[in-house]
């Protein structure tokens, strides 16, 4: 069971300014390594999408912890690539404790009977699909493991390694301040499998019907819900909040 965070001990904000004080000039092994173990997180798991940039996470995780707990969501709208790069990896690292997630289908059934929610309420299918399962998902754990990072756009650009997810979990952002050429270069180190949608100009991959190719220039993460203000599913919070949408002056 989550820990009790009703004394200041356990209170999630101070527990997170004193992991990011204490791991403040580690790297992102040395913060996945120790904060794995750290008693001041409890108990965690990685929350992956098997996306583009998933598998150097996924892979530091392996060596590292290979037993720690992988929740796969899948929303059952994505693209078949992503299941089938969701299978090689799951071989190929060998991580011992995968749980895929999916939204209960009673609850999807009333929610989206023709799988039309996406076309006229994207909140409302993340919703659904997504958010609640994951919430579910996470009832058990202390805190959980992002692939988040700052250079992926405006909604992350002040991500620490931990951040207080309300009052109940801390998130855990090792590769907060790694770039894009330092995924690269790792990927390519370790000879990582690459999701084969990159190749094709997704450099950020959700469901299929939300997720389009990036042009050259544009935020890694434009091909998200495409034409409208939304840039996160709503898994993350920033103080407490579910974040949705870009603000207006991101907007513009």
């Amino acid at each position: 069971m989550p820990r009790d965070t009703s004394t200041p001990e356990g209170n999630v904000a101070n527990r997170v300014a004193l992991l990011n004080a204490r791991y403040k000039h580690h790297g992102a092994t040395a913060v996945l390594e120790h904060a794995l173990k750290d008693a001041d997180l409890g108990k965690v798991a990685l929350v992956s999408s098997f996306g583009a940039e998933s598998v150097v996470l996924l892979h530091l995780v392996s060596v590292i912890a290979p037993e720690t707990p992988v929740l796969f969501i899948d929303t059952r709208m994505l693209f078949q690539e992503t299941l089938d790069y969701q299978r090689e990896l799951a071989e190929k690292l060998a991580l011992c404790d995968i749980r895929t997630i999916r939204a209960h289908p009673g609850k999807v059934a009333f929610e989206d009977p023709d799988g039309t929610l996406h076309q006229f309420n994207t909140d409302a299918c993340c919703a659904v699909r997504k958010v609640e399962p994951l919430e579910r998902a996470l009832g058990d754990f202390d805190g959980w493991i992002t692939g988040r990072k700052r250079y992926q756009g405006a909604t992350r650009d002040q991500v620490e390694f931990f951040e207080a997810e309300g009052e109940t979990r801390i998130k855990v952002n090792p590769l907060a301040h790694w770039g894009r050429e330092d995924l690269e270069e790792y990927m390519v180190e370790n000879r990582l499998p690459r999701h084969p949608l990159v190749a094709k100009g997704y450099p950020s991959i959700g469901c299929a019907p939300c997720t389009s190719p990036v042009k050259p220039g544009e935020d890694p993460r434009a091909g998200r819900w495409r034409g409208s203000q939304k840039t996160e599913c709503g898994i993350h919070f920033i103080d407490g909040k579910p974040v949705r949408t870009t603000t207006k002056e991101n907007a513009a």
